[in-house]
């Protein structure tokens, strides 16, 4: 982490702004909360990333927050593809100031250089993919630019600068890590299966209870424990074990394994107000 926090910070003074990458469905878990401090006042742009995945209201409320913040966002889901068109004129908007100033000074034409930084399965590297296509190809060689750092040009006139290393999670805060589990970004051996399962149930509950009963057609009552939840999803899906126990721990398996695949619907576990 050290390494990578020191590898952003000499690179900042290479590039005009900073895009960060994020999970839509945990945008405050699935960000380093260094992050600003790293960056400091340089220019940044939020994606809020596998938006498809993610309650489309919920969202939009994450967007609006950040914007009023001043800080511009958008919705994408790099993977295939979805809103990626508008995250480069996102990029120029915000800079539009400074764009300005350098064609006073007759630097019309100048690249705008860009640095796209996120935590591990945020999709950093589909948004690189998405933004770079076939361009994968080294800019010339440049003063200040050290060796082994890659520059990507890209469409409308931007470059990206392309360097190993990604930010770490903060693992030391739990609810972060638990939500990081729930999504399958850190492995489920952070707890075992069946209470990692509960925890998710009382979070899930704690933002609607209608993707449970929907999907497994259960009825959960205010009374019922996050533990009989579980169990009324095993029962209903006919997972016993001899003498009709239930078997909750394939239930867990596949309660967690239709969250991330979005079978439970779209589902975000994080509101601004959090």
């Amino acid at each position: 982490m050290a390494k990578t926090r020191r590898m952003i910070s000499e690179n900042l003074r290479l590039v005009d702004a900073v895009i960060e990458v994020t999970d839509a469905r945990i945008p405050l878990s699935s960000r380093n909360p260094e992050i600003s401090k790293l960056i400091g006042r340089k220019p940044r742009i939020v994606v809020l990333n596998k938006c498809d995945s993610a309650d489309e209201s919920s969202t939009r409320r994450w967007v609006e927050y950040y914007r009023s913040k001043g800080i511009p966002a958008v919705a994408t889901d790099c993977k295939a593809g979805k809103n990626v068109n508008r995250v480069l004129p996102l990029v120029r908007e915000s800079l539009k100031d400074e764009i300005a100033k350098w064609e006073s000074k007759g630097m019309t034409g100048r690249p705008i250089r860009i640095m796209i930084v996120g935590i591990p399965n945020v999709g950093k590297s589909a948004l690189i993919n998405k933004l770079a296509g076939s361009k994968r190809a080294k800019v010339e060689d440049r003063p200040g630019v050290t060796r082994g750092k890659q520059w990507i040009k890209l469409d409308l006139g931007f470059e990206l600068l392309d360097t190993p290393g990604v930010l770490a999670p903060k693992f030391d805060d739990r609810d972060a890590a638990l939500c990081l589990a729930f999504t399958g970004a850190i492995k489920d051996n952070i707890l075992d299966i069946e209470t990692l399962a509960v925890i998710f149930i009382r979070k899930l509950r704690s933002v609607s209870g209608a993707p449970l009963t929907t999907r497994y057609g259960i009825e959960i009552t205010d009374e019922m424990s996050d533990g009989e939840v579980l169990e009324a999803i095993g029962r209903r899906r006919g997972f016993l074990i001899s003498g009709g126990e239930i078997n909750t721990e394939r239930a867990a398996i596949v309660l967690l394994d239709e969250f991330r695949s979005s079978k439970l619907g779209r589902i975000t576990l994080e509101l601004p107000e959090d």
